[in-house]
């Protein structure tokens, strides 16, 4: 069965198409960077071929899909002959709500409860749902799965989910802590202790996925116990374009001061703040590492705090679990920023990381330790594949219809 894997993030868009009859081998993948920028990067990968590299403007998610599945059926670079030889799509969605517990096959009321979050995840849901109606549109036939970020995070505690705030807004509405990048914190975790031949229900494990989108997870036992994220994706670290944690009298001098309605102060929280804001120069890491190393000062400052903040996160997680046994960096900061992980990693020790700098700055696609062998927790770099559990969850909802 081909299976058409669509993961929209906020300014990309990760595919894989997985023929799953045979050890979910990969025909096709490829990644979207940079959307909306000028700069926009095209990567495109068939089985064992060479990897394909454009660069070109890709303004928005849908005119980056469309251009996926052109990919897919060039009759050069592609791997299926025709669209229709596509027999299943499953999609990434951000923002279930307490709708969701689970992974569902798509339906026209599970698209209007989509669109009912969309306004909790105003980055992402959107994207998602561009994705699902663009693959509707074309293949009106082919059964859709939706994978919500917010699933594994359902395990959290009443008391790590309910904010300070009058009770009643969360029976009315719903307001609470959901967290996201659940897909792959569980992934990443479960690789890692297959990796170590340890138990994934007997350790105690922080997962740091940072990507243009970041957030942190405390792991206890196989249950996601805590993470960074919250009722929208905007709160925890800070971000590429969105501004993490914030005292909220913030917001309420700037309504004031600069006289911003709803939908500006959400536009500054959602796309102007994070790592853009700070340092004037992108939203994206590697173009802020190049200015920090040409002596930007905003740049270099931008890197401290970002470092700074997931340290703090991974030191009030080991008290939440009252210690650690493994450290996870994923996502494509956590897996390529060798600077980064160094920064975070030496100035933890304290928890019994015995760092490994050469190890560090291994730069591959696997699995690797960056601690020595008498580390009393392990760290470990693990690349993420949100794209295959994915594709795991599509062919057993679609085989079960």
């Amino acid at each position: 069965m081909n299976i058409l894997v669509l993961n929209c993030g906020s300014s990309s868009i990760k595919y894989q198409l997985f023929e799953t009859e045979y050890n979910n081998a990969v025909l096709c993948k490829g990644l979207i960077e940079k959307i909306g920028l000028p700069d926009s990067v095209l990567q495109h990968q068939c089985g064992d071929n060479e990897k394909i590299k454009q660069t070109t403007l890709i303004p928005d998610h849908q005119s980056g899909i469309n251009r996926i599945l052109q990919m897919l059926v060039h009759p050069e670079y592609g791997g299926i002959r025709q669209i229709e030889d596509i027999r299943a799509v499953g999609h990434r969605v951000a923002h279930g709500g307490e709708r969701f517990t689970d992974s569902v096959l798509i339906n026209p009321s599970v698209i209007r409860d989509i669109e009912a979050c969309v306004e909790l995840a105003p980055l992402h849901n959107p994207a998602n749902l561009k994705g699902i109606l663009s693959i509707q549109e074309v293949l009106p036939n082919v059964p859709q799965v939706a994978v919500f970020d917010t699933s594994f995070h359902q395990t959290l505690p009443k008391h790590a989910y309910i904010y300070g705030i009058p009770y009643s807004y969360y029976e009315k509405y719903g307001i609470r802590k959901y967290g996201f990048h659940g897909t792959s914190h569980k992934y990443v975790a479960n690789e890692a202790c297959r990796h170590l031949d340890v138990n994934f229900n007997e350790k105690k494990i922080i997962s740091c996925h940072l990507g243009n989108g970041a957030s942190v997870t405390a792991i206890d036992h196989g249950i996601s116990v805590e993470t960074s994220m919250g009722f929208t994706p905007v709160e925890g670290l800070i971000m590429g374009t969105r501004c993490g944690d914030l005292d909220l009298g913030v917001l309420l001098y700037l309504m004031e001061k600069e006289d911003l309605c709803c939908s500006e102060l959400n536009d500054l929280i959602n796309r102007k703040s994070g790592m853009l804001g700070i340092t004037g120069v992108s939203s994206d890491m590697r173009d802020i590492r190049r200015a920090a190393n040409d002596g930007n000062e905003r740049a270099k400052l931008g890197l401290e705090i970002y470092a700074y903040i997931i340290k703090k996160y991974i030191g009030a997680y080991a008290a939440v679990l009252n210690g650690v046994d493994i450290i996870l960096f994923t996502g494509g900061i956590g897996e390529n920023d060798i600077s980064l992980r160094k920064s975070i990693c030496s100035s933890i020790t304290y928890l019994g990381i015995d760092f490994d700098e050469q190890l560090n700055d291994i730069h591959g696609g696997d699995d690797f330790l960056i601690t020595r062998n008498n580390s009393k927790v392990a760290v470990m770099v693990v690349p993420t594949n949100e794209e295959l559990v994915i594709a795991r969850d599509t062919r057993r909802l679609v085989s079960t219809r």
